[in-house]
């Protein structure tokens, strides 16, 4: 059996280690334009950020062996080709026509099977400008490369960023410090657009204004202008001018699909190779996956384009497997995907809160916070998780996480959770691991469960922070009662006018005090002092009464000083 497979990021050295495993007698040949395959390119702002010391390490195995065109070959009798460009593919004589870079010669590559793993291009906007000096993309271990090399010798102190996806988050955190100032130009409303939504980012946004990011919202780029020397030196706006030194262009990616195309593949809604639950082309003898195709998602059914390492591998073992005759298929995905910057560890899996109302859903929120591991173990850290279901059942929908704490670990389980159609009332029987160094006796993810389902059954009413300021701005009248212990108010004061001040100590003897003409939103630290003062005067008659969900550790990003 001969397999060529044209790309050799990700899933090209995934299909044919997988391949070679349970098929010692195939031909396996990879071809890579490139000079360098099998990379870490996930790696790339922690080599930038200094956390992997050399770029090498992106291209190592785990016992420190480079993942080169020899390695390929003496350990798993794999033929790597390196600038070598697959052009054209002949499908009736089952040939692929291809170019060697460096010497320009041509030839014909006979197959049995073919992978197509060409991934994804950088998606550059036609900006006026876009081609001048210093501007880079951030796809490649080569623009990662350049980027740092120009920093130290420049000794830059303005870097600008255009886009606000995981990318473009991810280099800003990289690079911001003190001797580096960092912008970043997001058209959107709110950073981490296609993660989060607009509750959950104002938390990150908080953060990186924070460590000093100048984050400009709802600011398209118009245009970027040069220096005598052909450098960027502006970025000009719809809101003015910034000077810059370097520009990072971190505007998402777009599936490279030209090859495929061109031989008559089709090419799905999403712009991406439509493949069914194999991989597999509408050719037989085609297989693609990674960044240049479809994914199904779980939730909707729908053709979908989430470019992720990890799908990759898992899709190159399906092509592997399927090939070899072995029963094998890609299971739909739910878009869980996760990154760490400025100090959070951000993540979402499912349906966003507006993606599932557009779904048709009738949908139920709740935004809690809590603590990875319990208040005395030294290490603990917050941790905000967002809910999404459905009013009628529980049925989970999606989930969203963000916090300085573990938070890895909850999203993981809501994935899983998600998978087999789980219900938030299933999430509460969880039984999860306990101890004081890993999680409260109630884990932060079962007390986000159990908030949602009090409020899905009309136990509780909760009220986000966004809602609060949204209603206040309209002119509307709240009595926003502050329960906290005084040594908390006077440490971080609430900047709302006519904020009542009543810790939850006295509250049972001072509760006459609360004004009951309007709504009354009763705010702690994480939310759960909140909700057992709203049940309180719940308990006294007082029905319009509802607690801040997620407490001032969401809260803060809204309205505190």
């Amino acid at each position: 059996m001969k397999v060529i497979i044209v790309g050799g990021v990700a899933i090209g050295p995934k299909v044919a280690a997988r391949l070679r495993r349970i098929n010692p007698d195939a031909e396996i040949t990879i071809l890579e334009k490139g000079d360098l395959i099998s990379y870490g390119g996930c790696g790339l702002p922690l080599y930038v950020g200094n956390f992997v010391p050399h770029l090498d390490g992106l291209m190592m195995t785990s016992y420190g062996v480079m993942r080169d065109a020899e390695f390929f070959q003496a350990q798993k009798d794999i033929k790597v080709l390196t600038h070598t460009e697959a052009i054209k593919i002949d499908r009736n004589n089952k040939a692929v026509l291809v170019r060697n870079l460096v010497t320009g010669l041509e030839e014909n590559l006979p197959y049995d099977y073919l992978v197509l793993a060409t991934g994804a291009k950088p998606s550059i906007p036609p900006i006026p400008g876009i081609n001048l000096g210093q501007i880079f993309t951030f796809h490649h271990p080569h623009d990662a490369e350049k980027v740092k090399a120009l920093i130290k010798a420049k000794q830059l102190k303005h870097v600008s960023v255009m886009g606000s996806g995981l990318i473009g988050v991810e280099i800003a955190d990289a690079l911001v410090g003190p001797r580096l100032k960092v912008a970043i130009f997001e058209a959107d409303s709110r950073v981490l657009p296609k993660l989060l939504d607009s509750d959950m980012s104002k938390l990150v946004e908080a953060k990186m204004k924070g460590h000093g990011i100048d984050l400009q919202l709802n600011c398209r780029v118009k245009a970027f202008e040069g220096d005598a020397e052909g450098n960027v030196c502006r970025v000009v706006t719809e809101q003015g001018t910034v000077e810059t030194e370097m520009v990072i262009v971190a505007t998402g990616v777009r599936p490279e699909v030209g090859l495929a195309r061109e031989a008559g593949l089709i090419i799905g809604k999403t712009g991406a190779i439509q493949v069914n639950e194999h991989q597999m082309t509408n050719d037989p003898a085609i297989y693609a996956g990674g960044d240049c195709a479809e994914s199904r998602h779980l939730l909707t059914g729908e053709a979908v384009y989430v470019p992720l390492a990890s799908t990759a591998n898992k899709q190159g073992r399906v092509i592997a497997d399927h090939m070899a005759g072995l029963p094998a298929r890609f299971a739909p995905i739910e878009g869980t995907s996760i990154l760490q910057a400025f100090d959070l560890n951000i993540g979402r899996t499912g349906l966003g809160e507006e993606e599932a109302r557009k779904q048709g859903h009738n949908v139920i929120t709740s935004v809690s916070s809590g603590l990875d591991s319990t208040h005395y173990y030294p290490m603990h850290a917050n941790i905000t998780i967002k809910l999404i279901a459905e009013q009628e059942n529980g049925r989970l929908l999606g989930a969203q996480v963000c916090g300085i704490g573990e938070s890895a670990k909850r999203l993981d389980v809501l994935a899983t959770a998600l998978k087999f159609g789980a219900k938030v009332a299933d999430l509460i029987d969880l039984d999860l691991a306990y101890a004081p160094q890993f999680a409260t006796a109630i884990d932060v993810l079962i007390h986000a469960a159990t908030t949602l389902e009090n409020m899905r059954l009309g136990v509780a009413k909760g009220i986000t922070a966004e809602a609060v300021v949204s209603r206040l701005q309209a002119g509307e009248k709240l009595c926003i009662l502050d329960i906290r212990e005084p040594e908390e108010v006077a440490a971080n004061p609430l900047s709302i006018e006519g904020t009542k001040v009543i810790a939850l100590g006295v509250l049972r003897e001072r509760w006459r005090e609360v004004p009951t003409d309007s709504l009354i939103v009763t705010v702690c630290g994480l939310g759960i002092r909140g909700y057992e003062a709203a049940c309180m005067l719940q308990a006294k008659g007082i029905s319009q009464v509802a607690y801040l969900q997620g407490g001032l550790s969401v809260g803060s990003a809204y309205f505190t000083k």
